[in-house]
């Protein structure tokens, strides 16, 4: 069955005006997200996940711009046409009346940077509706009741009457995403979701994004360093550093057989309480200054498997098999053979066995 594409990002390349300098905070990505799958973009801070959802969605900071490339949307219109348009060459008005919200919709990490601690939680979650699709006040309370119940939020009648600081940190984010699902949108952005609430709530919120994908069939982008949460999660992962993805394929491809020795280092760097390691596992060095130009392979200085190859020419994304594409100069046919740690082997074995990766 061939799959429905609905986000297809090509080539897009992003940069910030600073007072000195251009900074290329993007360089040259793509990616696809399929209707009713799971994306989830990982990588460190500074790496471009959330610049990349930002330009989805039209909100980029003021000094940043687009250098080129493409992110083609395909949806299903009103008269049940479908209809792909580039996003990055709609107007900030035509994104905000068709696609921002609507079609489009975003949980952002801290709920409280969300929502207005001046407005109560029911003028929230009806603002949307009544702005997209003109529901009377009645309308849009009743529906708001209605989501707010969806999102397990007990006394959902009472609730519309209190005010942001009057919620716990969980309740507070399920409130954002019953306003990120009150008008129906195809793609659900979660930048972070679960970042500043206990492990128990994370697990609660996580199921219940799941829950409401399944229900609507919605394409989830998923936004996170932690890659916990990733493996419970997505369908298609990609890995990202310094403005480029550097491993992308499927869940099993990327996180039971990894290729980059960065994500090498991600997989390493993830505490397991069953291991008796005295010191958890620190990528070596820092990410580059994106504001200078970059020679070869961005992770090349941290990379203690670089050949010469990649402090003078930046790999390109080679084919791993079936979905699995490899930034790195390891896989070409003369580069050597090169094998994880024996640490991160014998983690990966055990992964594979829990996930019943051989059961398949």
């Amino acid at each position: 069955m061939t799959k429905e594409n609905v986000l297809k990002i090509r080539d897009l390349a992003i940069s910030f005006k600073t007072d000195n300098e251009a900074v290329d905070a993007i360089r040259g990505i793509r990616l696809d997200l399929f209707r009713g799958e799971t994306l989830a973009i990982v990588g460190e801070s500074g790496s471009g996940k959330s610049v990349t959802t930002k330009a989805i969605m039209g909100i980029l900071s003021g000094n940043g711009y687009v250098n080129g490339g493409s992110i083609d949307y395909t949806y299903t219109d009103e008269s049940g046409n479908a209809v792909t348009t580039d996003l990055l060459k709609l107007t900030n008005k035509e994104m905000s009346n068709q696609i921002r919200g609507k079609r489009i919709a975003m949980v952002f990490q801290d709920p409280m940077t969300s929502l207005n601690p001046t407005m109560t939680i029911g003028k929230q979650v009806m603002e949307a509706m009544i702005y997209h699709y003109g529901y009377s006040k009645e309308e849009a309370r009743k529906r708001a009741i209605e989501l707010l119940d969806r999102v397990g939020i007990t006394d959902a009648e009472k609730r519309l009457k209190n005010y942001p600081h009057q919620l716990s940190g969980g309740m507070r984010q399920r409130i954002v995403i019953a306003i990120a699902l009150s008008c129906d949108p195809e793609i659900l952005i979660c930048d972070e979701p679960t970042t500043a609430l206990d492990v128990t709530i994370q697990a609660k919120i996580l199921e219940l994004i799941q829950d409401i994908q399944k229900e609507k069939n919605l394409s989830v982008i998923y936004i996170t360093h932690d890659l916990g949460v990733v493996a419970k999660v997505a369908d298609y992962v990609a890995v990202m550093y310094a403005g480029r993805i550097v491993e992308k394929g499927s869940i099993d491809e990327v996180f039971y057989n990894p290729r980059h020795p960065y994500t090498w280092g991600l997989l390493s760097a993830m505490p397991d309480v069953e291991l008796n390691d005295d010191e958890l596992y620190t990528i070596p060095g820092t990410p580059p200054n994106l504001a200078k130009p970059i020679q070869g392979d961005a992770f090349a200085p941290r990379n203690e498997y670089a050949l010469n190859i990649d402090f003078r020419v930046e790999p390109p994304l080679f084919d791993a098999g079936g979905s699995h594409r490899v930034a790195s100069w390891l896989m070409h046919e003369n580069a050597p053979k090169v094998q994880p740690p024996v640490a991160l082997q014998k983690r990966l074995e055990k992964m594979r066995k829990e996930a019943g990766y051989y059961d398949n």
